[in-house]
């Protein structure tokens, strides 16, 4: 591989990248901005208020917050040894199971479907991570 591809090829992954963090930050200020107005509407200025509706906003804006940086350093290491398309693959189905975590978290009857399919596409993402990373560092 010329210089110039190798360029290319970490340039395009680092673009994917690029393009999962943006959509993951839009996806952390939207359930921001769900707590900002849940507190708001309930008038609670911090915390709770121990209004259940608002725990859950809380409690799904904190889960994202848990996995979310983790996965894109993962995602960003990722990137230096791998294609575009494997970080799209693991972006995308990251990103995915985050969107179905929040929307599965505001369901009225829990477990609901869309939690549990979106731990499942939180997982495996962070597993595949780990294996690729593993392997790129002992190979």
């Amino acid at each position: 591989m010329t210089a110039a591809e190798h360029l290319a090829f970490r340039t395009e992954a680092f673009m994917a990248v690029a393009l999962w963090t943006g959509l993951s930050l839009l996806l952390v200020l939207f359930l921001s901005a769900r707590i900002s107005a849940g507190r708001r509407k309930l008038k609670v200025s911090v915390g709770d208020g121990g209004h259940d509706a608002l725990t859950v906003t809380t409690r799904t804006f904190g889960n994202a917050i848990e996995y979310i940086p983790l996965a894109l350093v993962a995602l960003a290491v990722t990137a230096v040894f791998y294609s575009a398309p494997i970080i799209h693959a693991l972006g995308g189905s990251f990103f995915l199971g985050r969107v179905l975590h929040a929307w599965g978290m505001a369901q009225a009857k829990q477990p609901a479907i869309g939690r549990m399919l979106g731990m499942l596409l939180t997982y495996i993402p962070f597993i595949a991570m780990a294996g690729l990373l593993i392997f790129a560092a002992v190979s």
